[in-house]
């Protein structure tokens, strides 16, 4: 695969952006120069949205602001310099899809983009009853005067280089009464305006004139959204080998590509849906530019049916060395000055974050976005991605329609996918059968594998003392398809598909390798994984994927693998996967019980827990992804710094696990909620506390639960609750809060 242009400071290049938290993601803007002081300011307190009081005076009859995200593309690189896009836009999967396809396209030298001078048209309509050539030809004749009258409106505009450069003139003829009507069209460069009342203006102020010259009557006067006269071009090449994934070759996705264009071009049925994929990214730029994207819509449908037939405005195709080459064209017509540029802050802000660049500049790099986006969505749907992500989409929506509880909300995601039948009924028809027998696989050939939820002894647990864990039943599926020839892994909800090969990173090399310890890895098969707990949030996700992956295996190979075992192996992965983790993950995730859990010298120790009454528990999630091998090493980091003093913490955490094992098996519950609150205190004064684990704390807190604290690495991730008699109060409260939630109740 090709490497990366050399640059000296690759401002659109932010390693990890979507693991970060709001806050830093500002800030890493910041430091590279795309956010000043003040939009930070402003982003932060969230000053930036538009007042009730502005938005007053910009339409009538206002009740309210109505609210968009915004977020930001990263890695364009466009006719050699990196842009950060800013995005207004409501449907996932837009703004990952935009980065993705950047990312690949600077690979072999980003996009390259132009666009003409930014021309918009004017049109006055005269009405006749007479012959009218005299009067197209007496427009024709007097050009210089109908200019100099038009200019002459706008002084200012001529001044900056712009104003009224040409006109035309056309005849047609009117369908109610046949008469003949002369339409002069009067071309106007309105610079960075986007100029639609500057050229409103001119053709008021010329109609007498057109009147006079023509002998008809003046009607209609007033621009054309038809902005043919101010196009967008962007073109790419990607090579082949770098369109290589989700189990497919680079060359089977590049042929796919051209041949999902090809249909574009012949069909408008497949058109429409094509180009409504390019405005995904063009409208989500204007919004956030200030931009009309009504008049930009109109412009680009319009002219995708300029041939007399609508087709796709993208054109892929091979080139002699084997790449894939994209194209576009397209109506652009925009402006950078006037407008809610000068009344909205937030669309101040995005134009910084571009650079400010002028509106023929914008243009260009709003074209790219729609080739972009064009690639994004080509490239799914010959990979057959799109419709997972559809499909998932609809099937989410419909779960929440029928007000699925969290604990069951992702099996009934993926329950609805699997059945085809994405109803209201059938999800509610799921959690009946789930509610019968919840630790159940859902599929006789899945294997299951459950997560974790540490109550005590966190960190502390990796230097010899005691940890609590509780399991979350059912929390990765797996089964194995003997098809093919390679080995794939599938995870459909996280958008993961990935050919396994050796020495490589991450799970795919993990993967090889125990393939390769049990001869497995010449076979031909697709690994399906169902994940029904976030992953990074510190729920035990990854042992449990490696758990049920191996039970798969085991199943589908009769490897003949004991429990003791599969362990032992998951505990390689996580090793792999995290450098020096406890061996608690690994070990609920194969066992499924409550366990109290010791690392000795001579291995892991663990006794299996009777809890003295059920444990009602509510699981907050910070949404912000927390790597357990950086949270692990940066404790490791200060251990080694000052042993004595840390060595002391362990202790203290050690003891409050001690106390919480009696009070869990004696059913001792506000006792053990306190000593929840106790080991936070520590968990804090290692740094492992977040404010979004606070906030959620606070509210589990102070809405009925007897503890709560972080749970697992820290850093993000996730905070547990016990919440006897108050579990749903304490989940709607932070559900209420943005933040979502898992319930889960053990006995």
């Amino acid at each position: 695969m090709a490497s990366e242009p050399a640059e000296a400071k690759l401002s659109s290049r932010i390693p990890n952006f979507f693991r970060m938290s709001v806050s830093e993601r500002i800030a890493a803007l910041h430091e590279k120069g795309l956010l000043n002081a003040e939009d930070v300011q402003q982003l932060v307190s969230a000053n930036h949205q538009l007042q009730l009081n502005v938005a007053d005076k910009m339409i009538e009859n206002v009740v309210g602001v109505f609210g968009l995200p915004m977020g930001v593309a990263l890695n364009f690189l466009i006719n050699n310099r990196d842009y950060v896009i800013p995005l207004v836009v409501e449907e996932p999967s837009i703004v990952a899809g935009l980065s993705g396809a950047a990312r690949m396209a600077r690979l072999g030298g980003g996009y390259t983009a132009s666009c003409s001078e930014p021309i918009l048209i004017g049109q006055v309509q005269a009405m006749l009853d007479a012959d009218p050539e005299p009067a197209m030809q007496a427009l024709l004749e007097h050009k210089e005067d109908i200019l100099a009258l038009a200019n002459s409106l706008h002084p200012k505009m001529v001044a900056r280089g712009g104003g009224a450069k040409d006109i035309e003139v056309y005849h047609h003829i009117a369908q109610q009464d046949g008469r003949h009507m002369v339409v002069l069209h009067l071309l106007v460069d309105t610079r960075d305006a986007m100029g639609a009342n500057l050229v409103n203006t001119m053709c008021e102020g010329v109609a007498s004139l057109v009147e006079t010259l023509t002998g008809g009557q003046v009607f209609l006067r007033i621009l054309s959204n038809l902005t043919d006269r101010a196009i967008a071009k962007a073109s790419v090449r990607i090579p082949s080998a770098n369109l290589e994934g989700k189990g497919f070759s680079g060359e089977q996705v590049r042929d796919g590509i051209i041949l999902a264009n090809d249909l574009a071009l012949a069909d408008p049925y497949r058109a429409a849906t094509h180009n409504k994929g390019i405005m995904n990214g063009v409208d989500a730029v204007a919004l956030a530019t200030g931009n009309d994207w009504r008049a930009i819509e109109a412009a680009a449908h319009a002219y995708a049916a300029r041939d007399g037939r609508y087709k796709g405005l993208t054109r892929w195709y091979k080139n002699r060395a084997g790449d894939l080459v994209g194209e576009i064209e397209i109506p652009m017509k925009v402006g950078t000055v006037g407008g809610s540029l000068e009344t909205n802050p937030s669309v101040r802000i995005n134009h910084r974050l571009l650079g400010s660049p002028n509106a023929t500049e914008l243009a260009g790099i709003m074209g790219t976005v729609g080739l972009a986006q064009n690639f994004a969505a080509l490239r799914a749907l010959s990979t057959n991605g799109i419709q997972q992500n559809h499909m998932n989409l609809h099937a989410r929506s419909v779960a929440s329609t029928a007000d699925v509880p969290d604990e069951y909300f992702e099996t009934v995601v993926e329950g609805l996918i699997e059945s085809g039948e994405i109803k209201v009924w059938k999800a509610q028809e799921i959690v009946k059968n789930l509610a019968r027998k919840t630790t159940q696989p859902a599929s006789a050939d899945r294997q299951s594998a459950c997560g974790k939820i540490i109550l005590l002894g966190e960190h502390a647990v990796v230097y010899g003392r005691p940890a609590i864990a509780l399991p979350i039943p059912l929390a990765v599926e797996a089964n194995i398809r003997k098809e093919g020839q390679g080995i794939n892994i599938v995870i459909p909800r996280w958008g993961l598909e990935q050919r396994v090969h050796e020495n490589t990173q991450g799970l795919s090399g993990i993967l090889a390798n125990i393939l390769t310890q049990f001869e497995l890895q010449d076979q031909g098969m697709t690994i399906e994984v169902f994940p029904h707990i976030p992953r990074a949030m510190g729920l035990g996700g990854s042992s449990a994927l490696a758990v049920a992956i191996l039970r798969a295996l085991d199943h589908s190979y009769q490897l003949g693998l004991s429990n003791e075992r599969i362990n032992e192996l998951a505990y390689e992965c996580e090793k792999a996967a995290h450098g020096t983790p406890s061996g608690v993950d690994n070990t609920v995730a194969t066992y499924g019980a409550a366990l109290r859990f010791t690392k000795t010298d001579d291995g892991p120790l663990f006794e299996s827990l009777k809890l003295g009454q059920p444990l009602e528990l509510v699981v907050g999630i910070t949404g912000k992804e927390s790597l357990t091998a950086d949270t692990v090493a940066r404790v490791r980091k200060a251990w080694q710094q000052h042993p004595q003093r840390y060595e002391g913490i362990f202790d203290q955490i050690g003891q409050l696990t001690d106390a919480a094992t009696s009070a869990a098996t004696g059913g001792q519950l506000n006792e053990l909620g306190e000593l929840m609150n106790l080991c936070h205190g520590y968990l804090n004064a290692l740094q492992l506390s977040t404010p979004e684990l606070e906030e959620l704390i606070h509210i589990a807190r102070a809405n009925g639960a007897v503890g709560a604290k972080l749970t697992g690495g820290g850093g993000g991730g996730s905070m547990v609750a016990l919440c006897p008699d108050s579990q749903r109060s304490v989940q709607q409260a932070i559900t209420a809060a943005g933040y979502e939630t898992l319930e889960v109740t053990l006995s």
